[in-house]
């Protein structure tokens, strides 16, 4: 986008650009959020049952030495069933998820399998980080301001104008992203690959000319 603008008794235009910057890295964390949902007609068995399962798993993470272990959610909620159009009480669901990070990203299929033979049957949740992303969003952006600078400087050299490399402004449209990768169950072992996370940044730099 190219505009005029008049700065005192000075003309000049100027030029808005996009940057991008990625870097794509390992991930160095793993999150899990599993636990116990059950359903029952009487909610004191269903309570009782259910944290009977939640300590079991709990148990089972502590012998594989995780210890990064909390509540993520624990609700109770009136359970209906539809028969023939028609809503069914039947009691009551109990669900207890805990949230699990680990810095071992290799085991994460070994603790979801320890969990679910301890008693778990929700698998919510599967995020692969990294520590210290907050660093890698700043690299990234620097990466997309140079990428921005980049082609004004190009521009320039197309178009035969001079032009200041320094950008009067810059505006950051991104955010820090949370990648994401989601769960599903195979029968046997539960192969898990982290694979990579890519940070990316986007922002939007003028330019006078």
């Amino acid at each position: 986008m190219f505009e005029s603008i008049m700065s005192g008794q000075v003309l000049f235009r100027t030029m808005t650009l996009s940057g991008q910057g990625r870097i794509t890295l390992v991930p160095d964390v793993a999150v899990i959020r599993l636990g116990v949902q059950l359903t029952g007609a009487d909610l004191e068995e269903v309570q009782s049952q259910n944290a009977i399962q939640s300590q079991a798993v709990l148990n089972a993470l502590h012998r594989m030495g995780i210890t990064d272990i909390r509540t993520f959610q624990y609700a109770i909620d009136k359970y209906y069933e539809n028969v023939n159009g028609t809503s069914v009480d039947r009691g009551y669901t109990v669900r207890n998820i805990m949230e699990i990070r680990t810095d071992d990203t290799g085991q994460v299929g070994a603790v979801i399998d320890a969990a679910v033979n301890a008693g778990s049957n929700v698998v919510d949740l599967i995020s692969f980080e990294v520590a210290n992303s907050e660093r890698y969003y700043q690299q990234s952006l620097n990466l997309a301001v140079a990428d921005a600078i980049e082609k004004a400087k190009s521009i320039s050299t197309e178009l035969g104008i001079p032009i200041d490399p320094t950008p009067i402004s810059i505006t950051e449209n991104s955010s820090m992203p949370r990648p994401i990768q989601p769960f599903q169950r195979e029968l046997a072992a539960t192969p898990i690959v982290p694979g990579t996370v890519t940070v990316e940044a986007d922002i939007s730099a003028e330019f006078a000319y």
